[in-house]
């Protein structure tokens, strides 16, 4: 796991970097509001995210950075938006790796390409996961809930933001590893998924701490496991799923900023700058961390990089599980 110290100076050294090279943008830019759109529900960890990015972006660029929550399709509404934008550092696009690396290998027809129609700006954060109950529930570890399926295959179901979420490959991988079958319902989007939970219409959820922060703190949902290598900070009552059931199970995810394929370079680089600054700023890490994030900051060419690479294992892992987006 990467220290905390190793994170501090990699983002000192990343800011560095980015304010040598970012150069003048045409006509003076940013001079009117930057809209960052989010191809997911409101409350989602990446919109928790996004809100904390542009807020701080906004007050330093002197513009505000507008978020808007486009949900539906698993992220292909949203997604489609942002590539078919005017490519002038005006519309933004705030991205989960779903989005881009997931619902890729899942659907045979896409309206776009991650590599063709979307210039990288920045990786942000990666988003830590938990694994989610309703409160009365019986299941009170990961085991708990091999065990059920096993005792009634199929009977168990759990909920996802949609057919390829983040939430919908968490688990579909989990019942793979542990040999079991349960039936997913897919939600309109991760909070509502959640709240399925919280309402017992599903018996369990793979979700990102930063959606179900509340619920859990409100006593809505019990976090019986959490998908991080070691136990995290803000639970640490809760085993990770990999001590309390199934072991070498890890899940996690991450938030990316991107721009719609043509954006001058020069505005790239000014976005990633201000990225890079904001992410140093002691208040805005504090503010991930609490919603179950942990900052991050990548060059352009290091995001696009890890993407394809990620694009290519998660091919694999999808094609070995038998995942679907039916």
């Amino acid at each position: 796991m990467t220290s905390r110290r190793a994170i501090a100076l990699g983002l000192a050294g990343l800011l560095c970097s980015a304010l040598a090279t970012a150069q003048p943008a045409p006509g003076g830019y940013p001079n009117k509001p930057i809209r960052m759109i989010v191809p997911l529900a409101a409350g989602s960890a990446v919109d928790n995210a996004a809100r904390i990015l542009a807020e701080k972006m906004g007050r330093n660029m002197g513009q505000s950075i507008v978020i808007e929550n486009m949900p539906g399709a698993a992220g292909l509404i949203g997604t489609d938006r942002v590539a078919k934008a005017a490519p002038d550092g005006y519309t933004l696009g705030g991205f989960n790796d779903s989005i881009m690396t997931m619902l890729p290998n899942l659907q045979p027809k896409m309206p776009w390409d991650i590599l063709r129609d979307f210039e990288a700006v920045s990786l942000v954060a990666t988003v830590e996961w938990g694994l989610v109950v309703p409160a009365d529930s019986p299941l009170r570890s990961a085991a708990d809930l091999v065990a059920a399926a096993r005792r009634e295959p199929g009977k168990i179901n759990y909920g996802s933001g949609g057919n390829g979420s983040p939430q919908h490959i968490a688990m579909a991988l989990f019942a793979s590893q542990a040999g079991v079958q349960m039936t997913h319902v897919p939600y309109k989007g991760a909070t509502q998924a959640a709240m399925g939970v919280a309402g017992n219409e599903v018996q369990a959820s793979f979700q990102g701490i930063a959606t179900v922060n509340s619920l859990v703190h409100s006593g809505k949902v019990r976090l019986i496991g959490v998908t991080t290598p070691q136990r995290m900070p803000q639970f640490p009552e809760v085993p990770t799923v990999s001590q309390s059931g199934l072991p070498g199970f890890e899940f996690n995810s991450w938030f990316a900023v991107m721009v719609p394929a043509g954006t001058p370079r020069p505005i790239v680089d000014i976005l990633h700058a201000e990225i890079t600054k904001a992410l140093a700023d002691r208040e805005v890490r504090e503010k991930l961390k609490v919603q179950g994030l942990t900052p991050r900051g990548t060059s352009p060419d290091e995001l696009a990089r890890d993407m394809r690479a990620q694009y290519a294992r998660y091919g694999q892992l999808i094609k070995q599980a038998g995942i679907t987006a039916d």
